[in-house]
């Protein structure tokens, strides 16, 4: 009876965060810091707890790319396209590989970096923004350059993925492309195609703990249609901190358990 309950407040815990999720990724972006907590936290084992939030957070990014297509460099595309699938697959591969303990170890650091990446990126946005208005002079990009520079950001999305975004943005920018709406839409496509192709392999490799994706997936959805309703309303500096804030908890959180875990 007590086991049943357990089982019970899992799901409704699991169904409370992927709602929440689906509203931060809707309004401002950061949905992981909450849904791949909620996995670790009824029990799911680090490494499939990533694979599952990732498998359960994609079809958002889909539905991303769907609504940007129009604002996307076709110059660009064969280069951002070939380092998401690179990067995207062997990421996923390397952290398929990786021990459950090694990984467990790495989760506070890689929500805290994830935060202060997110953190960063509102700044860096409106950087970009302010230097996409100012009169400039259209280079071509070098791309091969722009190859091994997003392959490793690609990498870190097929592993990890949280807080990549301005990563993506930052590296274009530095390459020649101005325009915000073509900045965002590439980052977009670039995070999108990095984690269906981390996706395709947690598929093939049994990750993916499914009757908790399944359900993740459908209130992120839920979450996600709600928060869009009132992204507008509310001020997007405002919100970023809470993100922030919230990723900086969870990292602290995890920095005791595994304190406590490993005692």
């Amino acid at each position: 009876m007590i086991s049943s309950l357990g089982s019970h407040w899992n799901y409704v815990w699991l169904v409370t965060a992927s709602f929440i999720a689906g509203v931060m990724n809707a309004m401002a972006g950061g949905g992981s810091f909450v849904s791949f907590p909620a996995m670790l936290a009824i029990g799911v084992a680090p490494i499939q707890a990533n694979a599952t939030n990732t498998v359960a957070l994609w079809p958002g990014q889909l539905t991303s790319v769907a609504a940007l297509r129009e604002d996307l460099k076709r110059d660009l595309l064969p280069v951002v396209c070939a380092a998401s699938v690179l990067g995207g697959v062997s990421g996923a591969v390397v952290l398929l590989h990786t021990r459950q303990i090694t990984f467990l170890h790495m989760v506070p650091w890689l929500l805290l970096v994830a935060s202060l990446l997110f953190g960063i990126s509102g700044p860096v946005s409106q950087w970009l923004r302010k230097r996409s208005t100012e009169p400039h002079v259209k280079r071509a990009p070098a791309l091969a350059p722009l190859f091994f520079v997003l392959l490793p950001v690609c990498f870190y999305i097929g592993y990890f993925g949280a807080g990549a975004g301005f990563l993506i943005m930052s590296a274009l920018a530095l390459f020649g492309v101005e325009e915000m709406n073509a900045l965002n839409s590439l980052k977009v496509l670039a995070a999108c195609l990095s984690n269906f192709c981390a996706v395709v392999t947690f598929l093939f490799s049994g990750a993916i703990i499914w009757r908790y994706c399944l359900i993740s997936m459908i209130f992120a959805g839920v979450g996600g249609y709600v928060g869009a309703q009132y992204a507008r309303r509310m001020n997007p500096n405002v919100l970023r901190t809470i993100v922030v804030i919230t990723g900086c908890v969870m990292a602290a959180y995890f920095f005791w358990r595994v304190g406590r875990w490993t005692a």
